[in-house]
């Protein structure tokens, strides 16, 4: 079964290709056929003026009729697509969802951050690890940070904050909404065991690369606290010179940093795991689900 995700970001528009071979309900096997980035960058209109510009609206259209295109080329079968907090506070979103679908066929749902979180956490990655450990899956975005906690293999809670890599370099996230991260993270995860850090998004995924650690190792919290420093003193230009950076990964690294740097101190956590996952992963899961129990019912 050949499935497909579009996940609009505030930083990048994600297309994922996937296979999916059946084996038991709870445990089918997910293949990444392809996987295609294209830096919209929506945050930088939104959280400066509130809207999509035109010159980006049409990159963006552009963007989902060559998606088109290449979905009819892998022959894909089945489709979800979502956009996320850019295009959840643009004040043209919904019309340019529209003329997404009046132009390409193609149905994109504007997510809240609780549904971001709770697609992300369909990719079940920490049931395969210690049942006596506290699990928090890190999701940072341009927009959001989304946060997904679970202890005794069960769902504890999930929440979206508005703070993201964009925000951040917009000088949009105040001294208030860290406290209010801080205090809901503190009190929300007090009295559980020890916990452990999944992370995913762009950054971290780059940072898991550069360390040149291997797969299924952790990274620690004093080594992300050491990039944040050498990346933070050096310009934007040394970090794509010296690092081989693409321009939009090379500017919101740090913030990124900053925000994963902040939420494992505010659990006590001292490592956090890189499995390559992302919204994009999560949406091809609940994707699965949704058609296999359609054939069921069938």
């Amino acid at each position: 079964m050949r499935l497909a995700a579009i996940d609009i970001g505030s930083n990048a528009a994600r297309l994922l290709i996937s296979d999916v071979i059946p084996g038991p309900p709870e445990n089918p096997e997910f293949i990444k056929i392809a996987l295609i980035r294209v830096p919209l960058r929506l945050g930088f209109d939104v959280f400066d003026k509130g809207e999509i510009s035109p010159g980006k609206e049409e990159k963006i259209i552009k963007t989902i009729k060559s998606y088109k295109l290449l979905m009819d080329i892998y022959d894909v079968k089945h489709l979800k697509a979502c956009a996320t907090s850019a295009m959840r506070d643009a004040v043209n979103g919904e019309a340019i969802i529209k003329r997404i679908k009046k132009e390409t066929g193609i149905e994109i749902s504007i997510i809240s951050g609780q549904e971001e979180a709770s697609f992300i956490y369909e990719n079940h990655i920490a049931e395969n690890l210690a049942v006596e450990e506290s699990y928090l899956y890190i999701d940072v975005g341009g927009g959001s940070t989304e946060l997904t906690f679970f202890s005794d293999g069960k769902l504890v809670f999930k929440e979206s904050f508005n703070i993201g890599t964009i925000r951040l370099l917009k000088n949009q996230v105040t001294e208030a909404h860290w406290d209010a991260m801080k205090e809901f993270i503190k009190t929300k995860t007090k009295g559980y065991p020890h916990v452990t850090a999944i992370g995913s998004g762009g950054n971290i995924n780059k940072i898991f690369s550069i360390s040149k650690r291997k797969d299924g190792k952790p990274l620690s919290l004093e080594l992300l606290r050491d990039y944040y420093k050498e990346f933070n003193a050096m310009t934007l230009a040394q970090r794509i010179s010296i690092y081989k950076f693409r321009e939009d990964r090379a500017d919101v690294i740090v913030p990124a940093l900053l925000i994963y740097i902040n939420v494992m101190r505010w659990t006590d956590t001292e490592e956090i795991f890189v499995p390559k996952i992302g919204l994009a992963d999560g949406l091809i899961h609940t994707l699965y689900e949704e058609v296999r129990l359609s054939e069921i019912v069938i």
